[in-house]
């Protein structure tokens, strides 16, 4: 392929965003739920919990007059579950997008919130991209608008010169806006925030006098929010603005076997994106979540104490893991991969205190020691590895 041709075909993505990822199953279940809807809404909520959690291993079938008109998209189909948590938690997110509230997802970093906000928001309105990435160089542009400089400085203050924030977009149209990390947003940005939720509209002064001077909520609207407990203290939210949110804490994924299986799907799917097929024993996975929850939680699997270091072992920090070890044994394949799996916990362990180091090796001399010396195999190796966290 020359490289005009290169640069003139589509390129592929990495990752579809969701709406796209899971369009059979949207579409089927937009078909197969014919319950009442909020105004604006693509689903009923009971399709978007469905959507979420799964149809429990359900085959659901279109009903009878609905068939015909399916054409080519399936007419039976189980859903399957995308998001690992308490089905009673998604239901009152829904619930509280129905009432058209604002929603703000709590929780350490690594839950899945953003994954979370992602499904909603595909499933509610059938997009998932009105989204602001908030930081603390977010201005109020991003929830308000902004202006074509070179339109306003031609024409002066037009509706073709206004640049809707994509909160702007999603009250034009009654859809979702996501606010990713709201909490690192300056606190007088965050407040821009308070008189869209209480109101409902947003004024353009600058258009005074035309019908786009105020802008009001579609049916439909609502925003989606989420936020890092380690990141609390970094920009407070005002009072006004927590009376405007339902808040929702995302815990970590409480059973062993339900995380271990997401892991292991989420890493295999980032190592295909690389071109290869995840190799990596179930074995090794198992004593790799093995070592992620005894550190995260401050105890082993047996009971026995752990000093817990200081950085956050979620659930996201095992996947890249997982998928750093089956691209290693993939393309830079050199014995046993097990072998590798000290050096990546190290690279994990450390981002945010070098003490988190000592707590480590404390971790080996402890719990991985005394498996060791139970007559575990694979325990034993991880033992003998300890040099290589040095």
């Amino acid at each position: 392929m020359s490289l005009t041709d290169q640069v003139s075909a589509p390129a592929p993505r990495q990752i579809l965003p969701a709406e796209e990822r899971y369009a059979t199953e949207l579409a089927f279940l937009a078909a197969h739920d014919e319950g009442p809807r909020p105004p604006g809404w693509a689903l009923t909520p009971r399709a978007v919990v469905t959507f979420v959690c799964g149809s429990g291993g359900e085959t659901l079938e279109l009903p009878e007059e609905r068939r015909a008109e399916a054409g080519d998209r399936p007419t039976r189909l189980a859903v399957a579950p995308k998001f690992v948590g308490e089905r009673a938690l998604v239901e009152r997110c829904v619930v509280t997008l129905a009432g058209e509230r604002g929603l703000l997802l709590v929780g350490e970093p690594g839950t899945a919130k953003s994954m979370l906000s992602e499904l909603l928001a595909a499933a509610v309105c059938g997009t998932s991209a009105l989204t602001v990435q908030g930081t603390a160089g977010t201005t109020e542009d991003a929830f308000r608008y902004g202006w074509n400089y070179a339109l306003l400085l031609a024409q002066g203050p037009s509706s073709q010169a206004l640049v809707d924030s994509p909160v702007l977009t999603a009250m034009r149209s009654g859809r979702v806006a996501r606010i990713e990390e709201i909490t690192r947003c300056l606190p007088e940005v965050q407040d821009a925030l308070v008189s869209i939720l209480s109101d409902r509209r947003v004024s353009v002064p600058e258009l005074s006098g035309t019908a786009d001077a105020l802008v009001s909520a579609a049916p439909g609207f609502t925003v989606i929010a989420t936020a890092n407990l380690r990141d609390r203290g970094v920009s407070e939210m005002s009072a006004a603005l927590k009376r405007r949110f339902n808040f929702e804490t995302v815990q970590p994924i409480a059973d062993a076997d339900a995380e271990t299986a997401l892991i292991r799907r989420q890493a295999s799917a980032a190592v295909e994106r690389a071109g290869a097929s995840f190799g990596v024993d179930d074995a090794v996975l198992d004593a790799l979540v093995t070592v992620f929850r005894d550190l995260r939680s401050g105890r082993s699997a047996e009971g026995w104490d752990v000093e817990r270091p200081g950085t956050v072992l979620s659930t996201a920090e095992a996947v890249q893991v997982a998928a750093s070890l089956g691209v290693a044994a993939a393309y830079l394949p050199s014995g046993d991969v097990l072998d590798l799996v000290p050096g990546h916990l190290l690279g994990v362990v450390r981002k945010d205190d070098p003490a988190d180091h000592g707590r480590l090796l404390g971790y080996w001399d402890g719990p991985v020691r005394r498996r060791a010396e139970d007559g575990s195999a694979m325990w034993r190796r991880l033992w003998d590895l300890r040099g290589t966290l040095n």
